[in-house]
């Protein structure tokens, strides 16, 4: 390869000729300019609007007329006369029923109640104010108020509540003791916080002294059962017989893998005064101990029939009222406070209704025959 000679003289060297470079434009230069002219316009825009009065602010629209107010308390329900019907009992019993409102930490849930004494204290179930950090009542009228917890009791799932109203109608009382089966129970609550004031339901007592599991190791004793429907949201309400009268706050329904079974149930009156008597008076309920473990006693008839006849003492407990009082292991209780007791059920209901240092008559079968002996009753509290 040889080298390249010296150009001839008509030849002339080639040169690139690059057309002139633009300035280059920075984007953010062209994104604020836009956004500049855009405010700008925006600017103008609200100035010409706020001249010609866009952005006044109209004259609130006032309403004639007196100013608001509450409606005045109703009176008192009416008088029931010979021939009551549902509705009559319905009247009577409405004003004295209310829907509780409760919250808490990660909790919220309602329930129904019931009015127990004019000057503002409530009736209710434990579950339904158990954990709650605020409580309201609202009553038939439509009129809320806040509530405060008087105390509340697990073993009985009953609780107590005060509001600042002294124009209350209470529930007339009536007797659980006194009922048969097969007689008119109509049931009145706040199902499913519903608004419109209480839900009436009505149906028939359908067993009494029923014992029923409410959460594992926890039992109801001496239940009132009912088939009138009770949703939930009744519990805490009132079940009440053919005269208006309370026999039992509502508790529980029995629900099945197929859902509610048609069965409710209620603490008795009975067992409710003396609970909530204890609450008003203290804040907490002194339960009566007979201090003994038993079982049910079976007798068989001459046609191989077994029935349960009482309760078998198997052992006594240190510091036994029972056995401080005469009694022995091996001693069939029969009777408890007048009742008759043919079941342990039987005589854990009849214990809910006793307080702790009353002092009772108790029935036993001994091998030297029937004898009553009077028992002191201890107390479950520490």
């Amino acid at each position: 390869m040889t080298e390249p000679g010296p150009p001839t003289l008509w030849e002339q060297p080639t040169r690139t000729v690059e057309p002139p470079k633009r300035p280059r434009t920075d984007p953010w230069t062209v994104i604020l300019s836009v956004l500049g002219g855009v405010l700008l316009g925006t600017a103008v825009t609200f100035a010409i609007l706020a001249q010609v009065g866009v952005f006044e602010e109209p004259t609130p629209t006032t309403i004639p007329g007196p100013s608001l107010t509450a409606p005045a308390p109703t009176g008192p329900p009416p008088t029931l006369g010979e021939d009551v019907t549902v509705a009559d009992v319905a009247a009577r019993v409405i004003p004295s029923t209310v829907f509780i409102e409760s919250s808490g930490f990660l909790r919220s849930g309602s329930g129904s109640g019931v009015v127990y004494r004019e000057d503002g204290y409530i009736v209710t179930n434990h579950h339904v104010v158990d954990g709650a950090s605020s409580l309201s009542v609202v009553f038939a009228d439509g009129a809320r108020y806040p509530a405060t917890l008087v105390g509340s009791d697990p073993l009985t799932d009953l609780a107590v509540l005060r509001v600042d109203r002294r124009d209350l109608t209470p529930v007339d009382l009536g007797s659980a003791d006194t009922l048969t089966i097969g007689e008119p129970a109509i049931a009145v609550g706040s199902p499913l916080g519903l608004e419109g004031g209480p839900t009436v339901t009505s149906g028939i007592v359908s067993a009494l002294d029923r014992a029923l599991q409410v959460r594992r190791g926890e039992f109801l004793y001496g239940l009132v059962q009912t088939d009138a429907p009770i949703a939930p949201g009744s519990s805490g309400g009132a079940l009440v017989d053919a005269e208006a009268r309370l026999i039992g706050i509502t508790t529980a329904i029995a629900v099945s893998d197929v859902g509610a079974e048609g069965l409710g149930f209620a603490v008795p009156v009975e067992q409710m005064v003396g609970v909530v008597e204890d609450l008003i008076a203290t804040g907490t309920v002194n339960h009566a101990r007979l201090g003994i473990e038993g079982t049910t006693v079976w007798a068989r008839r001459d046609d191989g029939a077994e029935y349960p006849v009482g309760v078998g003492v198997t052992r006594l407990q240190p510091e036994s009222p029972f056995g401080l009082s005469g009694g022995q292991v091996g001693d069939v209780i029969t009777k408890i406070a007048g009742k008759p007791v043919t079941t342990i059920d039987d005589l854990l209901g009849a214990l809910r209704r006793l307080r702790a240092h009353q002092s009772i008559p108790i029935e036993i079968i001994r091998a030297d025959g029937t004898r009553t002996i009077d028992v002191a009753l201890g107390s479950m509290s520490p």
